[in-house]
């Protein structure tokens, strides 16, 4: 039992979006995000954590892999994972429908969301559905440490 816990008080889950596909080998994002979070408080939410095995065994097989896993049993369990949320924090260092998809998924539940954000000209659409903007994951550490808890 943590701290938080045995005070009463229940650690704010934190949904970790980042783009997946294309970067099975890059996910060492999630880890850094994680840290920040758990430092700060919350209770992290990858998704990773559970494709991971997935993408692993499959994506060294065979190209396009994804294309035998059927779509809705997919997302739906990310989509859950949202919905269970209070807030998401989407990391996007390049465009990722998936990433997008769930950032405007979150805002649509009435979510909070945090865009770490390294492009240079983001779509207006990121921007809309992003409650906080930042560019980098150390920004995030810093916005964390001058905020009142969130959401």
């Amino acid at each position: 039992m943590s701290t938080r816990e045995a005070e009463g008080r229940v650690a704010c889950r934190v949904f970790i979006s980042g783009p997946i596909q294309g970067m099975e080998h890059k996910q060492h994002y999630r880890a850094k995000i994680r840290e920040v979070l758990v430092r700060h408080g919350y209770e992290a939410v990858d998704p990773w954590e559970r494709e991971k095995v997935i993408y692993s065994a499959k994506a060294e097989v065979k190209e396009g892999w994804w294309k035998e896993v059927p779509p809705p049993d997919f997302i739906r369990r990310d989509l859950e994972d949202i919905e269970n949320c209070d807030l998401l924090v989407a990391y996007l260092p390049r465009l990722s429908a998936g990433t997008c998809m769930e950032l405007f998924y979150a805002k649509m539940k009435g979510k909070k969301t945090i865009t770490i954000c390294e492009l240079d000209d983001p779509s207006p659409w990121i921007v809309a559905h992003s409650d906080v903007m930042l560019r980098s994951i150390e920004e995030l550490e810093e916005f964390l440490k001058k905020s009142e808890r969130l959401p």
